[in-house]
């Protein structure tokens, strides 16, 4: 029988024992918080590639995106951070193996780059073991995807695709990037996007915070009836396998978060 515990009211890198269990996972696996049976919930992207959070107003999703991101990068990953806000994720832009881009520009290059990079990875054909896990981190995606269409369409020519070619390398990370070790973190629902709908139902890891009913059924359909989302800082749901674990979620601020990565880059405990 499963006891049912009370969630804690925090969680974070400060807390006793918890750097320990972080120390523990492999290096494709990142903690994502605490379910109410005190079991550590954790995503492995060697099983599940991609993940996707998303929250209503206030539910933190910027602040996993960071949680995440981190202890990959702790584990030796690198990461292309698309911050399309600009300042959402500046504790990453002066880290060794994180690319930040914020402006559309900068957002669109570094995606058509990717695709090269996608296809450099694939020839290898699964000689990957001096190559690191790429961590492509999108905040605010789906208007990040929307402002890519927008700029796309002003230099668009006559015989050039109608999509941006921007927003279908991430469809072909999103569908082929675990053999190449490239690992989306989305944040959003993906809707209206652009995405392709073979691309959305790639995430097989799913966060969600303050998230209305018709949301849920949205993104988590399995999940009948859905959950009541929690008000209180740090509390989610994560679907994997078709079932919603509530949790309460790791934490790092900015500067927990680049202190870290600063120490484990020194070689430093």
């Amino acid at each position: 029988m499963t006891t049912t515990t009370a969630l804690p009211k925090l969680l974070r890198l400060t807390d006793p024992g918890l750097r320990e269990q972080l120390e523990a996972l492999p290096a494709s696996a990142a903690l994502i918080g605490i379910s109410t049976d005190g079991r550590a919930i954790a995503v492995d992207i060697d099983a599940a590639p991609h993940i996707l959070v998303c929250s209503g107003a206030g539910g933190g999703s910027t602040t996993i995106l960071r949680t995440l991101t981190a202890q990959f990068l702790h584990q030796g990953a690198h990461a292309l951070v698309l911050d399309i806000t600009r300042v959402a994720h500046l504790w990453a832009r002066n880290l060794p193996t994180v690319t930040h881009r914020g402006n559309v520009a900068g957002i669109h290059d570094a995606l058509v780059g990717l695709a090269s990079e996608l296809q450099r990875r694939i020839d290898l054909d699964g000689d990957l073991d001096d190559v690191p896990r790429l961590m492509v981190v999108i905040d605010r995606a789906d208007a990040t995807l929307r402002h890519l269409a927008r700029y796309w369409e002003t230099f668009r020519q006559k015989d050039d695709p109608q999509k941006s070619p921007a927003t279908t390398a991430l469809e072909d990370v999103l569908i082929e990037g675990r053999q190449a070790r490239i690992h989306v973190i989305y944040d959003g629902p993906a809707n209206a996007s652009g995405l392709a709908s073979g691309a959305r139902e790639q995430f097989a890891t799913v966060i969600l915070a303050r998230v209305s009913t018709g949301m849920w059924r949205r993104l988590a359909p399995i999940v009948d009836p859905a959950p009541k989302s929690s008000p209180l800082p740090g509390r989610v749901h994560v679907v994997q396998e078709g079932d919603a674990h509530p949790a309460q979620v790791l934490l790092m601020t900015d500067t927990e978060a680049a202190d870290w990565l600063t120490t484990t880059a020194a070689g430093e405990n």
